[in-house]
């Protein structure tokens, strides 16, 4: 049966082959007419055909370089030897970073870190033209999108045109390639989507576009003032998530701002490591041998100069790989259809293979997926067998529904069978958190994972992807399962997670830490923890043992501020209005046996193995604070990534809070910076603050 086809549709298929079957002369001709040299971080200019890169560039050099070290295919013709325009230097860019995607995902080690930094760095200045870049395949469906209704052999002949010439975005190392979540819903809301490796074929609909902008965060409220003569006492539990941070980054680098419940201070804070001295002695060792230092720290509060800081940081114990104790992973692998996108499923796999590279003959891994119904895809393997674990890894495939809880109950039915006495056994969820089938309620799965980790099986959680991205739910399930929660966003922030802090994600030195801090109200009239608001605990619940509360990892390091208001300061932040209580202990009696004392400071924690806390007791000082006296670089980075929060929350205390501020403290901080992830921060301020201004 024939079909009548428009002229009109004929008239644009055919301009749209043509143009896409002479490549090489657009490129030349945009060549001919690049006069102008642009320095590659100007973005304002880079839309224009005129802007181009000269051959000796710093990062057109730097960019060849990696071309030739990892044999990437370079789909712009001549490059290296003629300018190119800022596109065609992301074209470059992204196929040089599909290429080292595929060689970390084989063996971490063969892209050097210095590498790595070369091309985070890049796809950081180039990340306006890579947000941009577009294949082939969605400019024409963004100008002629297909209708189900179109004849048959009008599809296929369209779609093959496409196909032939579809050149797709990599993953990217740390810079997502693609528009705004805004941008891809409008532009896929009335269009099929073509699958990979077919041609003349429309796939159905999927139900991710239609959840496409259902993404969940629980409201966050900022912690207020409290005065101290009513209530001198604040109990937060400890926490080393690090999702926030990675989340954020994902929002800014797509170009727009993050929603304000997704900002967790203390997750930005703590994605990042500080120089805290290691603990003496032994990390399982007995109640004198501590597994982690306390370190304390004063300064001026830098939004708010009449205020001070004060930092608390604790530095698990580093543990060497031979004193560390076998593995029991069970991996739990969401493969619904919701997983079926590029960011998900397929990340997933390639995270998972770099933690399967770091394995050791002990340890042994078990692999379930749940989509509908859960099954078992690897039995408990030996990690020499890295060939059959990676193998069943390749094997996953995205569809169906979720049967979340359905699968958390195989998990640890597994690791329960394969349950190391002296290991340590874990369940590693990996989903976009999208549970609708099955044991779905919070209620049920945080109690029967509350149950599993009384029997000493831990579970870390794993988020990935955008759109129907559930962070609440995920957060809430690591915390209950005394295990990790992280937002893995690219290939560099599994390696992050899984290979660089592979000892503080999966061995836990302390379990069920919690602090409390008492004030000295001759010292302190009113003080607010930042961050931590989904942390606090009552008061009475420090001394209960059967309170749950955070981990610490080996080698972890968790930081805790506050912001306090000096006794006798005159403040412009608006404190709670309480009457004088009658018959307690004034701050004139305080002093007397206090002393010079601003605060004391309480730590609970468990080791692994034991059932009951045990206790640290430390005093923090009020010595006047110097006008020349410096901050170290741990206080003024640690300031830095709380300024930049509270800015983004836009926090009614946020006081003379901006990203000029942030700038400054995180550039004085910055210190050594080995894995580059303090310098990455400040590129994304710069990011952030370019989003404000074209706004």
């Amino acid at each position: 049966m024939s079909y009548p086809i428009p002229s009109k549709m004929w008239q644009r298929v055919s301009i749209v082959i043509l143009f896409l079957l002479i490549p090489s002369v657009g490129i030349a001709i945009l060549r001919q007419s690049a006069t102008v040299a642009v320095p590659a971080n100007q973005t304002p200019a880079s839309s224009t055909p005129k802007t181009s890169i000269l051959p000796n560039h710093p990062d057109y050099q730097a960019l060849q370089a990696l071309i030739q070290q990892y044999s990437c295919v370079v789909p712009v013709q001549n490059f290296g030897t003629l300018p190119v325009t800022r596109t065609e230097f992301a074209t470059v860019l992204n196929a040089c970073v599909s290429r080292s995607n595929e060689l970390i995902a084989t063996d971490p080690k063969i892209v050097t870190p210095a590498d790595m930094k070369i091309l985070q760095r890049l796809q950081s200045e180039f990340a306006p033209e890579l947000a941009t870049l577009k294949s082939p395949i969605e400019e024409l469906e963004a100008r002629n999108p297909i209708t189900p209704n179109q004849p048959t052999r009008e599809r296929t002949q369209t779609e093959s045109s496409r196909k032939t010439q579809a050149v797709p975005t990599a993953p990217p190392l740390s810079i997502p390639s693609g528009s705004s979540v805004q941008d891809r819903v409008a532009n896929r809301a009335n269009m099929p989507k073509l699958q990979s490796g077919t041609i003349g074929r429309v796939a159905p609909e999927p139900q991710t576009d239609s959840r496409f902008n259902t993404e969940n965060y629980n409201r966050i409220e900022d912690n207020p003032f409290h005065r101290v003569g009513n209530d001198p006492l604040s109990t937060f539990s400890i926490d080393v998530d690090t999702a926030s941070y990675s989340n954020v980054r994902r929002f800014i680098t797509q170009g727009e701002l993050p929603p304000k419940d997704a900002v967790r201070i203390e997750e930005l804070i703590n994605y990042f490591t500080y120089n805290y001295p290691q603990p003496k002695g032994d990390a399982y060792g007995g109640q004198s041998q501590r597994p982690f230092s306390v370190t304390t720290e004063v300064a001026a509060a830098p939004w708010n100069p009449q205020h001070k800081l004060v930092q608390v940081g604790l530095q698990g114990k580093r543990l060497e790989s031979k004193t560390l104790p076998p593995s029991n992973l069970v991996f739990l692998i969401d493969v619904s259809g919701s997983m079926d996108d590029p960011d998900k499923l397929p990340l997933v796999q390639q995270s998972l293979k770099l933690l399967v590279n770091q394995l050791r003959p002990e340890d042994r891994v078990s692999l379930v997926v749940y989509a509908g119904n859960a099954g078992l895809v690897l039995p408990a393997t030996p990690g020499s067998q890295k060939s059959t674990i990676l193998a069943a890894i390749d094997r996953l495939k995205a569809g169906g529904s979720t049967a979340g809880g359905q699968g958390i109950e195989l998990a640890y039915k597994i690791a329960k069978e394969s349950f190391l006495k002296s290991g340590n056994n874990r369940v590693i969820l990996a989903t976009d958190g999208d549970f609708n089938v099955g044991v779905s309620s919070d209620g049920d799965l945080t109690r029967l994972i509350e149950q599993k980790r009384e029997q000493g099986i831990f579970l870390t959680v794993l988020g990935f992807g955008t759109g129907n991205y559930k962070d609440g739910k995920m957060g809430q399930l690591a915390d209950k399962g005394n295990g990790n929660y992280a937002y893995i966003d690219t290939l560099l922030e599994a390696k992050k997670v899984l290979v660089n802090d592979l000892r503080g994600t999966l061995f836990t030195i302390a379990k069920d830490v919690k602090i409390q801090v008492e004030f000295n109200p001759a010292k302190v009239q009113a003080y607010r923890l930042i961050g931590y608001e989904n942390r606090l605990l009552q008061n009475q619940d420090f001394n209960d043992d059967k309170k749950d509360a955070g981990d610490i990892g080996a080698g972890h390091s968790v930081t805790a501020l506050y912001e306090i208001i000096p006794t006798g300061t005159k403040s412009d932040v608006k404190l709670p209005e309480i009457d004088p209580l009658r018959y307690q202990r004034s701050g004139e009696t305080a002093s007397d046996t206090a002393g010079n004392e601003l605060m004391q400071v309480k730590l609970r924690y468990k080791l692994p193995q034991d059932s009951t806390s045990q206790l640290i007791t430390q005093t923090i000082q009020d010595d006047d604070l110097r006008t020349d006296q410096i901050p170290s670089t741990n206080l003024r980075f640690a300031a830095a990534v709380a300024t930049f929060g509270m800015v983004l929350r836009d926090s009614e205390y946020k006081g003379d809070a901006s990203y000029d501020l942030v700038m400054k403290l995180a550039t004085q901080g910055k210190g050594e910076d080995q894995e580059g992830y303090r310098g990455e921060f400040i590129r994304l301020v710069e990011q952030s603050r370019g989003l404000i201004t074209r706004k």
